[in-house]
């Protein structure tokens, strides 16, 4: 298990980051070579952390971190911080909406291509490479610090809650 449920999160971050990446400069490989074997499996990484991962790490923010820190807001409903935190998370959990269909798009694109089929990618790939690092820039740089209200249980809770979340998944 992680010591800080924030650091798994944060390097989850990094790996959208790499994959999203990943996905534009596949479109651009794509339309210079084709879908050939190197598509195929670059379709395939990308596949696998998106359908995989990623919906697991929305689940650890909408079902674990948005609601401790709730938990944690100022009481009094004018208080600066409660208004940004509220605001910002709801914010991020709309767009986790907006992500999915877009990983809806392109993951249908990708399906065709690890199968080595070419098609015309969806037009929302540039905006896919783009919203999920702009996502997780947002969620560290306005949800995260917020994190110094938990305590240490609490962050040893979310974290045995994210590992068991991984755990239930494996199993499937």
């Amino acid at each position: 298990m992680f010591d800080d449920p924030f650091d798994m999160l944060t390097l989850c971050h990094e790996k959208v980051r790499r994959f999203a990446a990943l996905t534009g400069k596949l479109k651009t490989h794509v339309e210079h070579h084709g879908a050939d074997d190197a598509a195929s499996q670059a379709a395939t990484s990308i596949l696998r952390y998106f359908n995989l991962a990623a919906p697991l790490h929305h689940a650890d923010e909408e079902q674990d971190v948005y609601p401790a820190l709730r938990q944690h807001l100022p009481e009094e409903p004018s208080d600066t911080r409660r208004i940004e935190l509220e605001r910002a998370i709801n914010d991020l959990e709309a767009e986790h909406a907006h992500l999915a269909d877009l990983w809806d798009a392109v993951r249908i694109w990708l399906e065709q291509l690890e199968h080595k089929k070419y098609v015309q990618p969806p037009e929302c790939v540039p905006e896919f490479v783009m919203a999920y690092p702009h996502h997780a820039d947002r969620e560290e740089r306005e949800i995260y610090p917020f994190a110094v209200v938990l305590s240490l249980t609490e962050r040893e809770q979310l974290g045995l809650r994210m590992v068991n979340r991984r755990r239930m998944t494996e199993k499937h």
